[in-house]
């Protein structure tokens, strides 16, 4: 509920959904219109820098991967167009290297699939800097390597055949890799 006290008092409740899964799409729309925002929802990278083109929305809703490409490309341009807008990250294939990435451009919180829209309020309005706390448990062998190979991914700027070299991998390898969520 202090959520939504703080969204009352905020002049500009604009936000933008990005989502290439209609159902979570539509879903997430409803419940953040009764939550008290102007919510405005696309489904492709070229439909939300468009409506960002036109209007850039106070916050903003992003997934990381989408069908016509990366959902940081959106966040990137609205914080070009409008630096105090407040965007948070939704994935399923989350990992550290992204995360990071989605900080640097802007993001203010980087959530997993599935979150609920109070997570996502949450997000968007928190202006708390407690450190979360350390997880219980430790990542396995198989997630700090495919965490490793992200950040590489990362830093050769998404480029899969540079990845490759620079891990020493067969390309189609890493593709096959990289087209898989996070293991555990």
């Amino acid at each position: 509920m202090n959520a939504i006290v703080e969204l009352n008092e905020q002049t500009d409740r604009s936000l933008l959904i990005v989502e290439d899964d209609k159902p979570f799409l539509e879903r997430l729309s409803r419940a953040m219109e009764t939550r008290g925002f102007a919510v405005t929802s696309c489904d492709t990278v070229s439909d939300g820098l468009a409506q960002i083109g036109k209007s850039a929305p106070a916050f903003a809703v992003v997934d990381l991967r989408l069908g016509d490409g990366n959902g940081l490309d959106v966040v990137s341009a609205l914080k070009k167009k409008r630096p105090e807008a407040r965007a948070i990250v939704l994935t399923g294939y989350g990992n550290i290297a992204t995360a990071v990435t989605a900080v640097k451009m802007g993001a203010i919180d980087y959530l997993s699939k599935p979150a609920d829209a109070d997570d996502v309020v949450a997000a968007l309005l928190s202006t708390s800097t407690d450190k979360s706390e350390l997880p219980a448990n430790p990542m396995s062998a198989d997630r700090v390597r495919w965490e490793h190979i992200q950040r590489i991914y990362e830093m050769c700027n998404r480029n899969v055949s540079e990845t490759a070299r620079r891990l020493n991998m067969h390309r189609r390898t890493l593709q096959r890799i990289l087209a898989k969520r996070a293991p555990r």
